[in-house]
């Protein structure tokens, strides 16, 4: 029978909640002193594990001269600490054949790292120790600076990358959510260290954390490994204390109207997306909105992908996307074209998305997205990565962990009918448009 985690505190910091997966996998989950949520899935049969300590905190969560800190400390956490430098760090991984890194969102922030199964131990030790005891050096703070705006720069040199930060900043307006989760190059050349420092320690606290592991693990000895790692950092681990609530989530918001953003750039190809606001991450439509999406535009047959590439020859590129926040979500439709059929793809993919809200998918349609979902879950569970990143997203954002079985069953129980209604409401909803390319005025 399909099972599912039921993500919230038990009576005590210690008590373990566990259930099966597929394939023997087995996902237990314990809150140890201090609040510090373990979730860990073993993998029988795996010589290798990946282990991520997450911060429940992303680039909405900045305030005011605090602007850019989250990304800022995602690179400054591997610029050493009490006890090892930069160097350390990075040599304690290329030792045994590691790979380690992190990434920043919108509502959380992970440090990860992928290494042998007899290494577990290491990697802990070694992100515990980034965690709790980042030394946020002045001078390495710095040259840092000048990593990260050339990274921004980089990023600003991408037009399909410009096109979806504007898009975002287009549908949430001015609103944390509607902010770049690197930081604009303005932030990141004012924000003072003094700040970041006061980020850091506001929002890396044991009941904040949450550490994932998948593959090769041992539940009880990661247990053992984590809190001694995080007492060696420095931290206060009351038995008493309980994790941080999870974001509170809300009614979807909606832009009082839509925006219409024209971004120039001497470009030989013009970038456009259009769309609006959605589904938040936890609402229960997520399901019938991958299908829909799948759909619309989530591969080669696609309706986006058959009606503008293969059909017209407009594009190369054409795609739908969603996302989800703790109260609201955005979807839009994309493409790259020529500067001069801007207009005209643009109006087709409206077209194709108002179809699916007028007439119901056909059943072999249907059939097809939902396979497709179905295989690219499974899929995308082969890797010890992925399941750890779904472990840390059911924990701060679900509250519930679905194994394989009934995640495939919810995606099979979408009807033509509730895609047909979700897409009704995207259709008519405040409607934005981003275009990234050689205009004139």
């Amino acid at each position: 029978m399909p099972q599912i985690l039921p993500l919230v505190a038990p009576g005590s910091p210690g008590a373990d909640l566990v259930v099966g997966q597929d394939g023997g996998a087995a996902v237990r989950r314990t809150v140890l002193p201090g609040g510090v949520r373990v979730l860990t899935e073993h993998m029988p049969g795996l010589r290798s594990a990946t282990v991520g300590a997450w911060v429940g905190v992303g680039s909405r969560d900045e305030t005011s001269g605090h602007f850019g800190s989250t990304h800022f400390l995602e690179h400054l956490l591997f610029k050493g600490t009490a006890r090892r430098s930069a160097m350390d760090i990075a040599e304690a991984f290329d030792a045994v054949g590691g790979e380690a890194n992190a990434a920043t969102g919108k509502e959380h922030t992970c440090y990860y790292a992928r290494v042998l199964d007899t290494d577990v131990p290491m990697a802990v030790d070694v992100i515990a120790d980034m965690v709790t005891s980042a030394r946020l050096d002045a001078d390495e703070l710095e040259t840092e600076r000048g990593v990260i705006l050339e990274e921004l720069a980089m990023n600003d040199d991408d037009p399909s990358d410009v096109a979806h930060e504007q898009f975002a900043t287009a549908v949430f307006g001015d609103t944390p959510l509607g902010r770049p989760i690197g930081g604009t190059p303005q932030a990141i050349r004012s924000v003072p260290r003094d700040a970041v420092w006061e980020h850091y320690r506001q929002h890396y606290r044991p009941e904040t954390l949450v550490v994932t592991a998948a593959g090769g693990v041992d539940h009880d000895a990661l247990c053992a490994q984590v809190a001694a790692a995080l007492t060696d950092g420095g931290w206060d681990l009351p038995p008493a204390a309980v994790p941080a609530s999870r974001r509170a989530g809300g009614a979807r918001g909606a832009t009082a109207e839509g925006v219409e953003l024209t971004v120039r750039r001497p470009t030989e190809q013009a970038n456009v997306i259009v769309g609006g606001t959605c589904l938040n991450a936890t609402d229960e439509r997520r399901f019938v909105l991958s299908v829909l999406n799948a759909a619309l535009g989530g591969g080669m047959s696609s309706r986006l992908f058959q009606e503008i590439r293969e059909k017209r020859g407009l594009a190369y590129s054409t795609y739908s996307f969603a996302s989800g926040h703790a109260e609201t979500g955005m979807f839009g439709l994309y493409a790259g074209c020529t500067p001069a059929r801007v207009d005209e793809v643009t109006a087709l993919m409206v077209v194709e998305l108002e179809r699916m809200a007028q007439e119901p998918m056909g059943e072999a349609e249907l059939a097809r997205s939902i396979g497709q979902l179905c295989g690219g879950l499974v899929l995308g569970m082969e890797d010890t990565g992925s399941r750890m990143s779904r472990l840390g997203k059911a924990e701060l954002v679900h509250g519930e962990l679905l194994d394989i079985d009934e995640s495939l069953a919810r995606i099979r129980a979408v009807t033509a009918r509730e895609v047909q209604d979700l897409a009704g409401e995207l259709a008519s909803a405040p409607r934005s448009v981003v275009r990234v390319g050689p205009f004139g005025d």
